[in-house]
């Protein structure tokens, strides 16, 4: 994602003005929070110690299959390898024993069934959530590198994904006090995006206590604010998800690869109306397709005009924010 920097100011060299980056190196912020979570990644696998056995019964074409997968260590991704490169490649989300979705790189903890799932079965909705979950997700690793270092970016927070909705979102707060972003600025960032999402980046998972995330997130108050309240809902961990250097908190699952990303727009950037103290909180939206997905240029044209409206999910304030499971949790301001 880093040629966003270099091509905004080949675009706007001349308006001294701009608040895009032109620097070609990652914040240490981000580079920090990167090798956390690699060190943690790699302990964790560690500390597995004696390798058992588990039995992972595959369900789904070509055949049903018996795979032998190594307990806390194995993943859905590992699975789909044994089966072949077409059900690894399109696989998006597993499904274990029929009610729990699962991230395909996520460690298999206990025996169980399993079903692969992907953007074109009958029944899409749990897959077009975890897309769309996912592009949130994207939204926040675009703006963390997107600005200048005289910008200050917090990410807030991004509600449950509701693709009827016609956008997906982040809220982001800003020093910018009326920032309204040029049409050129946004066709940049969704070129750099869809550019980064070809890069077939693995997206992965990672559950941690709540100290581990208090110290991956100590110089973002938002996070360190709503990292109890997460625990408290998940039983007392945090899940984490990684692309590239980028780190953030989510529920969960997400897809499993940035290239099962087709087209993408970040249709707007909407500056909210909020008592959250400090500078102002903007609203990122966007739209995007599967790249399993085609649909031509008219319609995709709709479905962007429409993503240009105020995303009507809730608005964080200083009492709470949205959580992604559509509740209203509660959060007191310091």
């Amino acid at each position: 994602m880093m040629g966003i920097r270099n091509v905004i100011s080949c675009i706007q060299r001349n308006k001294s003005n701009t608040f895009l980056r032109c620097l070609t190196t990652a914040s240490e912020e981000i580079t920090r929070q990167s090798e956390l979570f690699d060190l943690e990644q790699k302990q964790q696998r560690e500390s597995v110690g004696r390798i058992e056995k588990i039995e992972v019964q595959y369900e789904g074409v070509p055949e049903n299959a018996t795979l032998i997968m190594n307990k806390n260590l194995s993943t859905p991704y590992d699975c789909a390898k044994h089966i072949n490169e077409t059900i690894k490649n399109r696989s998006v989300v597993a499904l274990l024993n029929g009610d729990t979705l699962w991230h395909m790189h996520k460690p298999i903890q206990n025996p169980c069934k399993l079903e692969l799932l992907h953007f074109k079965i009958p029944q899409p909705a749990m897959v077009n959530k975890a897309f769309w979950r996912t592009c949130s997700f994207l939204l926040g690793a675009l703006a963390s590198e997107a600005f200048k270092d005289n910008v200050n970016v917090q990410l807030h927070s991004f509600p449950n994904p509701n693709v009827k909705s016609g956008s997906f979102v982040y809220d982001i707060q800003l020093s910018l006090d009326n920032w309204i972003p040029t049409l050129g600025e946004l066709k940049v960032l969704s070129i750099e995006m869809i550019k980064f999402c070809q890069q077939n980046h693995k997206i992965k998972c990672l559950d941690v206590s709540p100290d581990f995330a208090q110290e991956m997130f100590k110089y973002n108050p938002h996070k360190t604010k709503q990292i109890p309240d997460i625990a408290a809902n998940n039983s007392g961990r945090i899940t984490l998800f990684k692309v590239g250097k980028h780190v953030d908190i989510s529920k969960g699952p997400m897809i499993s690869n940035t290239s099962q990303v087709g087209r993408f727009t970040v249709a707007n950037i909407i500056k909210l109306d909020t008592d959250i103290p400090g500078d102002p909180i903007y609203r990122f939206q966007g739209v995007a397709l599967p790249n399993s997905l085609i649909l031509n240029h008219f319609a995709f044209g709709l479905l962007e005009e429409r993503a240009k409206k105020l995303n009507s999910a809730r608005i964080p304030c200083k009492q709470g924010f949205a959580s992604e499971d559509h509740s209203f949790v509660a959060q007191m301001a310091v």
